[in-house]
């Protein structure tokens, strides 16, 4: 039987909530996914044939990302996400590992999953489900923020936060509220777009399929 799709799994995630969680802190959730869908300042979003200026992530181990080094044996695959505790990121990640990163390694191509979160807090997703692609911090949404993809939870859902004494910030270690949107952004070896899927309702995330057939369609484009 074919693994799940990383729509299907999201979908699981959402009806256990249905299930299980307090009608009013569900319908916050729902309605912040919703809010960001309709005021999503789409004409900003990172979009195929953009130019990629050189930037520097730091991978939870301690080595520095450079675009430089990521495009040296192949495209490049970015995939955004918001902070290792998040529930949703928590099912995206193993599946990228599952579905996609042994196709982009077979094609020779370079899989980093990014998030404002700092290093030392970071680098607990990787190790709880053995990612075998890079986990990076982007400093202070550097690059999330050049991709137009960042943005703020609503006042809902701030309240939301305080009430369980959370704050976004505290967790990621930025400050901060800000976080990006779930995103996929593939990038060829000359420092060109060929993919972008940008997310706003953080359970909705581009599946493996498409992304492959870019970074394939990449790569046949370079060697031609």
């Amino acid at each position: 039987m074919a693994a799940a799709t990383l729509r299907q799994r999201l979908a699981d995630l959402h009806a256990e909530r249905v299930r299980t969680w307090d009608p009013a802190v569900l319908q916050t959730n729902i309605d912040q996914r919703r809010r960001l869908v309709d005021t999503a300042n789409y004409d900003a979003f990172v979009k195929v044939g953009d130019r990629v200026a050189p930037f520097v992530a730091e991978e939870v181990d301690g080595d520095p990302l450079t675009l430089e080094g990521l495009l040296r044996n192949g495209p490049a695959v970015l995939v955004f996400f918001r902070f290792a505790g998040c529930p949703a990121c928590n099912i995206a990640l193993p599946y990228y590992n599952e579905a996609l990163a042994p196709g982009l390694k077979a094609l020779g191509a370079t899989l980093v999953a990014l998030s404002p979160q700092v290093p030392e807090r970071l680098k607990d997703i990787k190790i709880r489900h053995g990612l075998d692609f890079a986990v990076a911090t982007d400093p202070n949404n550097t690059l999330a923020k050049r991709f137009g993809v960042v943005f703020e939870p609503d006042g809902a859902s701030k309240a939301a936060a305080r009430a369980k004494g959370n704050f976004i910030g505290d967790v990621t270690g930025t400050g901060t509220w800000e976080l990006p949107m779930p995103a996929v952004v593939v990038i060829d070896q000359s420092g060109t777009v060929r993919f972008a899927e940008v997310s706003p309702d953080w359970l909705v995330r581009a599946e493996a399929g498409p992304i492959l057939d870019a970074v394939r369609t990449a790569s046949l484009a370079v060697a031609a």
